[in-house]
């Protein structure tokens, strides 16, 4: 599971310090996940440790987070990063069904869900295909959260 680590970047006229995240042959590893009420979080893969050389004027502010709940939240919240996995699993489904072909679906669901509405066997099939696609392409913005530790 990724490390998530907090810290306070530094910023004033001249200058913004950010924490130093680690490089492997050349290639910076983690992502910045969000800043949530002034305190930015990032996520480290598996394996990749945090160097403890950090900018004097963030140093303090380090620490390894445990997300709570709300905390996961608010991170998925500001994100950039889940922003854009939602925005690929909305595109993922588009691809393949418009919003009427969900509206559609959503519509015998609901009436076979109140007892409204019968749907007969094709109904049932397409429902049924449409259903675990979309559970799929859910599953994938789960695997790709669940990659930055939230």
């Amino acid at each position: 599971m990724p490390s998530i680590y907090s810290y306070q970047k530094f910023i004033d006229s001249q200058r913004t310090v950010e924490i130093n995240l680690p490089t492997i042959n050349g290639e910076r590893q983690g992502t910045e996940l969000a800043t949530v009420d002034g305190v930015t979080y990032i996520s480290l893969p598996d394996g990749v440790n945090l160097s403890a050389d950090q900018p004097a004027e963030i140093a303090t502010s380090v620490s390894v987070v445990t997300l709570t709940s709300s905390l996961r939240s608010s991170i998925k919240a500001a994100s950039p990063s889940c922003r854009l996995i939602a925005q690929r699993m909305i595109d993922q489904i588009r691809a393949a069904y418009s919003i009427d072909d969900e509206m559609y679906f959503a519509r015998i669901g609901v009436g076979a869900a109140t007892g409204l509405y019968l749907p007969d066997e094709s109904e049932m099939q397409e429902m049924t295909i449409f259903g675990e696609f979309v559970e799929s392409v859910r599953q994938w913005g789960r695997d790709e959260r669940a990659a930055l530790g939230v």
